[in-house]
């Protein structure tokens, strides 16, 4: 049986198969693994109190009662899903689980070979690349007033064909106090940090990556190691629109009946800072579904004297949001005489 060190090339040469429960996979995996469990959870907190209880013999020997009867079935299972490709198989920290499937994998024929150290490995990979974080590629960051569509922007570049970074996305949560409307950021620190990991290094080497500005914290989640530094020192673009055209574009993204009752909840959370009074007539605009009066009383009277009210920095350059074409056009133009590269097709 065949034992290898964690390297990304790995990970799109081969099938990843996580033998890990169900419940440790869901926590964090590696990209692109699929779930084939050796053990569910509840067996896996069996064999770990019979381990501690009685020892590592009577701990094995439960472990191929329960076992030995799947393994027919997770060999189809894997080769249906390798397609021919080779396979790597990987479990908490290169033990006994992952050791047992790839040696029944490679008696059945398949070129299968054991992640030395397991997920460990590959999380401590993971840490190590974002302390400290050395970008490839120039960042990009877009900056600016909420509603001003920032995240539509980094779609339209996306679909030119330029390299983007969608933090919020990854995160699955908008950064603000309405952030989470719509969305369930149920994923672990662990997880968004694997995703960001292999979203930019999946980025082309040397071409700018246009991210959007954010807080070190995205909900519940937080930017990694010295992530947030190398952003904040990074191309600074300073995006703008009209008030009302910022109002429109939330009640566009937010204006759902849906949403009433959590936009409620999310109001009283910014109370404080709005004061009593000036919260009271937004949750009366709120229950009436006046939204254009509600938005405008957000921007005005909350985003805009909460965000950026301190800021000391200067940007390096304006961009236009009136139109998310006409921007992404101004932009692409800005980094290529920058970068004195072709824009999207550098």
């Amino acid at each position: 049986m065949e034992t290898v060190p964690f390297n990304e090339e790995l990970i799109d040469t081969h099938l990843v198969v996580d033998v890990r429960t169900p419940l440790e996979y869901e926590e964090d995996h590696l990209p692109g693994a699929i779930n084939v469990p050796l053990l569910t959870n509840e067996e896996r907190v069996e064999i770990g109190i019979l381990h501690k209880e009685t020892g590592p013999h009577a701990a094995r020997r439960r472990g191929l009662e329960l076992t030995a009867h799947r393994f027919p079935q997770m060999v189809e299972e894997i080769a249906t899903a390798a397609a021919g490709r080779p396979i790597l198989v990987y479990c908490w920290r290169g033990g006994l689980r992952s050791k047992t499937v790839t040696v029944i994998l490679d008696l059945a024929g398949f070129k299968a070979v054991q992640l030395q150290g397991g997920y460990k490995s590959f999380r401590h990979e993971v840490s190590e690349y974002f302390t400290p974080f050395t970008p490839k590629a120039p960042l990009v960051v877009l900056h600016g007033m909420t509603g001003i569509g920032k995240t539509t922007l980094l779609q339209r570049l996306k679909e030119r064909g330029n390299s983007v970074l969608d933090l919020e996305g990854l995160a699955c949560h908008r950064g603000s106090a309405f952030g989470q409307l719509g969305l369930n950021q149920t994923l672990t620190q662990k997880r968004f940090e694997t995703l960001l990991w292999d979203e930019i290094r999946k980025a082309p080497a040397g071409r700018p990556l246009i991210l959007e500005g954010e807080s070190e914290r995205i909900g519940r989640v937080s930017l990694p190691g010295d992530f947030y530094q190398k952003m904040a020192a990074g191309i600074r673009v300073w995006c703008h629109a009209q008030l009302k055209t910022r109002v429109q574009r939330l009640i566009d993204e937010y204006g759902l009946p849906g949403y009433k009752e959590e936009m409620a909840v999310a109001l009283q959370r910014i109370r404080k800072k709005l004061g009593g009074k000036r919260c009271e007539e937004l949750a009366e605009n709120l229950e009436k579904w006046e939204l254009e009066p509600f938005m405008a009383g957000l921007v005005n009277d909350y985003y805009d004297k909460v965000y950026y009210k301190n800021r000391s920095w200067e940007a390096d350059t304006e961009l236009g949001m009136e139109d998310f074409d006409q921007a992404a056009v101004e932009l692409e133009r800005y980094l290529s005489l920058r970068f004195k590269t072709d824009g999207a097709s550098a």
